[in-house]
């Protein structure tokens, strides 16, 4: 089986199951990752990711397999479209309360 093969094979379940391992360093059933397998898990971790999960991160895998970097500029235009929308969902709020009790007998 190829690589790629084995990529296209992974489960959205198998993958979760596969980030756990490494995250803990055992297996579901308990046992203990040796040194090989995490590197072969990482693998196949960042592999699937950059072909199925693409993110906006300013350093990750590419799905070409390329390392993709964002300027200095591109980090901080992101930054403030996120900081804007932050704003925008505070704007937006379900509702409001006093943090003082207007209707108090003291």
């Amino acid at each position: 089986m190829k690589f790629d093969d084995l990529i296209a094979s992974i489960s959205r379940e198998t993958f979760e199951r596969l980030v756990t391992a490494v995250e803990t360093g055992r297996w579901p059933d308990g046992a203990m990752l040796s040194e090989p397998q995490k590197e072969q898990t990482l693998q196949l971790i960042i592999a699937y990711q950059a072909k199925y999960l693409p993110g906006d991160e300013p350093f990750r895998v590419g799905a070409d397999g390329q390392l993709v970097t964002k300027t200095k500029k591109e980090m901080r235009a992101s930054l403030s479209a996120s900081d804007q929308n932050a704003r925008n969902n505070l704007e937006q709020s379900i509702a409001r309360f006093p943090l003082t009790d207007t209707n108090s007998d003291s």
